[in-house]
């Protein structure tokens, strides 16, 4: 990558609100941070909850009783099942405020259906299921931020 541009993104960092910014071009990637001390998200905050089939049948039969913590999907699903974040960007699940959600829990889905929108620098980014099956869980909540790799869905054999 060209020292110029990096030094227009630095520029660009400087003059804008934003803290951090990240480009990817070829095989190179530059990250540009307002504020070295402080810590990167990886994945989304653990106060975001997960949907998934499991904890909505939990909590239609257990309402009084609190939900346990939902774990890791890395550590329980096989990676061909995850979807993961092609970008950083804000996630929507449908395409305009007030349509239907791409998909639902518990919906199946073929290989090429859009799961949902990543918006990353004002353009509209659909993310396609790369396999047929069914979505059991939902992993990032409508108009929150994401970040590259994060897991957004699990989708399951049928």
């Amino acid at each position: 990558m060209d020292i110029r541009k990096v030094k227009k993104l630095i520029e660009m960092l400087e003059e804008s609100a934003i803290d951090e910014i990240e480009i990817h071009e070829d095989k190179d990637s530059v990250r540009v941070s307002r504020n070295l001390n402080a810590p990167v998200a990886v994945h989304a905050p653990a106060a975001a909850p997960a949907r998934d089939i499991q904890a909505a049948a939990q909590h239609s039969t257990a309402a009084a009783e609190p939900a346990p913590a939902p774990e890791p999907a890395e550590a329980e699903e096989p990676e061909d099942n995850i979807v993961r974040s092609p970008m950083v960007g804000i996630f929507y699940e449908a395409q305009a405020p007030g349509k239907p959600s791409f998909v639902e829990l518990g919906q199946t889905v073929a290989k090429g259906d859009v799961l949902c929108i990543i918006e990353a620098m004002k353009i509209m980014n659909q993310v396609e299921s790369e396999k047929a099956g069914v979505v059991s869980r939902i992993m990032a909540n409508n108009g929150e931020p994401v970040e590259y790799g994060q897991p957004l869905f699990i989708i399951r054999d049928a």
